[in-house]
């Protein structure tokens, strides 16, 4: 009899729990059983692992063997438990020695001939072995650069079984083989466009220096060709660098989606998402078989949201945000277990007013009827576009807005926005807030004076504003306070920013 274990760790959303793998040899009929509440791709991992074994030049015990994955009553996902299986197994067997391995966790799936292949989430798997006390860790080659981000963690890089076995005593040659890489590379993201490009649209232009400043929602209603589309894909160059805390947070999201470039680092600047109009809630939200992984949403987390045409969207899709919108996190729960994605992301909605898009601005002629219009604009609905700090129109650019030289480079105006955001982090210090839109209502309230909110007052009793959107008002008034320098909001801020809220249609 004999008896291995090692350690991996099973992802559920971001959290990483660590799992000790213990591999029983006892002299009985051979057979493999994998118990501790395996999924699908997980179950198949004894034929991987046996013909991995095999492959690699080392015999496969001819005893009953019995793999727990402890936690038992823990889901676990994926084939990265595949390296920790075959280790322990090996260990049990006796030919590896029992040492190394058991302070070791090990990540990685294993292919046929024995090479060992990449895996998700690599980032918030060392940082959880590395904050339960496990900090050797042994990743595929192809994963290396990732986890070595991890403060703390020391990382061994391995292209086969063989060559992991071999560390820990095996008595097996080591071929030099070709380390597996990713089969899909993923992309640059591309640079930031300049706000500079963009021709007139002063007002709209101040609305996203406001967004960007007090991290608020946005929605941009214009004809078709009025620029909208350019000025969302600008506002991530606008928006400061992510803080080291931020930094891991979007990094992990990207390496559990599968989206992260290693090589790169942490993710320094906003990510920016723009999914098509007919993604589906799984794509935006998140989803897939058994765990889910992070849609769209996540992986703009500390970033910017960009729903092009957003009456196009299933209205499934955009009431699935009204969560995250107000809690900054997206809950995903399935039969295999319950997972969390932080989703504190900056959305920007553009749409046209009608299905023609012309009844907004001088000299356009609309097709559309009134029913028509009512009806196209009403597929966002009144909770959704309540929660939407900013909603502005962008009209058509004439003739005099053509000139050069009439819009600030994204330098300037990101200069701006870092010392408003300074601003408003130098007053919400000591507090859990960053920035002026996750400051709740009680809080603006008692720190605004009284005759800076009469206008809300009225526009609340004429029913154009709710009490969440009086609040929202309040934080957008702010931001143009800490814009303008000054230490609290005037009546004036509070007046613009109630124009900012309304697209200008208010009734006192």
């Amino acid at each position: 009899m004999g008896l291995g274990r090692t350690g991996a760790v099973s992802l559920v959303g971001l959290t990483g729990h660590l799992i000790e793998v213990e591999a029983h040899l006892a002299a009985s009929v051979p057979g493999f059983t994998l118990v501790g509440l395996p999924d699908a791709s997980l179950a198949e991992a004894r034929d991987r692992v046996r013909a991995a074994i095999t492959s690699s030049g080392l015999a496969w015990p001819q005893r009953r063997i019995t793999v727990n994955l402890s936690p038992a009553a823990l889901p676990k996902a994926g084939a990265s438990f595949d390296l920790a299986i075959a280790v322990a197994t090996l260990v049990g067997a006796g030919q590896c020695e029992p040492g190394g391995p058991e302070r070791a966790v090990h990540l990685g799936e294993l292919g046929l001939d024995g090479r060992l292949r990449p895996v998700r989430g690599v980032l918030p798997a060392v940082a959880a072995a590395v904050a339960a006390g496990r900090c050797e860790v042994v990743v595929p080659w192809a994963n290396a650069d990732e986890a070595r981000l991890v403060p703390g963690a020391r990382v061994r890089a391995a292209s086969s079984l063989a060559e992991v076995a071999r560390a820990y005593g095996a008595d097996v040659p080591v071929d030099d083989v070709e380390p597996v890489v990713p089969s899909v590379e993923v992309a640059q993201r591309p640079a930031v466009p300049d706000l500079a490009d963009v021709v007139g649209q002063r007002e709209a232009r101040r609305a996203l220096e406001v967004a960007a400043a007090g991290g608020h929602h946005l929605l941009m209603v214009g004809p078709p060709g009025a620029g909208k589309t350019m000025l969302a894909a600008r506002l991530p160059g606008l928006l400061p660098d992510l803080t080291e805390r931020e930094a891991v947070e979007v990094t992990s999201v990207h390496s559990v989606a599968g989206t992260l470039r290693a090589a790169d680092g942490l993710v320094r600047r906003p990510p920016f998402e723009d999914p098509h109009h007919t993604a589906t809630p799984s794509a935006v939200v998140g989803g897939g078989s058994g765990l889910p992984r992070p849609g769209a949403a996540s992986r703009a987390h500390r970033g910017v949201l960009f729903m092009d045409e957003a009456p196009e969207f299933s209205p499934r899709v955009l009431q699935t945000l009204r969560q995250p919108l107000e809690h900054g996190e997206m809950v995903i729960h399935r039969s295999g277990g319950t997972a969390r994605y932080p989703a504190r992301f900056q959305l920007v909605l553009a749409a046209n007013p009608c299905p023609c898009g012309m009844s907004v601005g001088r000299g356009l002629e609309c097709t559309c009827s009134a029913l028509a219009r009512r009806r196209y604009f009403s597929r966002l609905s009144g909770p959704l576009l309540d929660r939407v700090d900013l909603q502005v129109e962008v009209l058509p650019v004439t003739r005099l807005d053509r000139e050069p030289g009439s819009g600030e480079a994204t330098a300037d105006v990101a200069r701006r926005v870092g010392e408003a955001r300074a601003a408003a982090a130098g007053r919400l210090a000591g507090t859990p807030w960053r920035t002026n839109a996750e400051v709740p209502g009680s809080w603006l309230r008692a720190a605004s004076g009284r005759s800076a909110v009469r206008d809300l007052d009225r526009a609340l009793d004429a029913g154009t504003l709710s009490l969440r959107g009086v609040d929202r008002v309040l934080r957008v008034a702010w931001t143009l306070a800490d814009l303008g320098g000054r230490a609290a909001p005037t009546a004036a801020d509070v007046g613009q920013a109630l124009l900012l809220r309304t697209r200008g249609q208010v009734r006192l």
